[in-house]
């Protein structure tokens, strides 16, 4: 118990919010599956792997990344990340970001499912 309260003291004291969202992983998800649950994931974070397909940058002051990962069919095998970071087409990437459901951007620039705020690692 004491060890416990020691670690979520020098957590809170090194900003890194409560200990048990700094002790919990992010789960892995697929993209099919976030297409599916999109409703009940919204506002939470995610982790996909998966493999970028396109990428947009410098748009409306973020990348648009686009990600597949084998999963789901033409309606739901796409997941479009938005991140300060960014990725070449063909990178193996894992994304964590938080879930946006029905994203109007405005200009005809509207999303039923987005990942925002997402940071983008390559798999090597």
């Amino acid at each position: 118990m004491r060890t416990t309260l020691t670690i979520a003291v020098i957590a809170g004291i090194l900003g890194l919010g409560s200990f048990s969202a700094f002790a919990d992983e992010v789960k892995l998800i697929s993209v099919a599956a976030l297409h599916q649950d999109k409703a009940a994931l919204a506002g939470k974070e995610v982790r996909v792997q998966g493999k970028v397909v396109k990428v947009n940058n410098g748009i409306m002051g973020r990348n648009f990344i686009h990600v597949q990962d084998g999963s789901g069919d033409q309606n739901s095998n796409d997941l479009t990340i938005t991140s300060k970071q960014t990725a070449n087409v063909g990178d193996q990437v894992s994304v964590t970001g938080r879930v946006v459901v029905n994203r109007d951007f405005g200009s005809g620039y509207s999303y039923p499912l987005l990942v925002e705020e997402a940071s983008v690692t390559a798999k090597k």
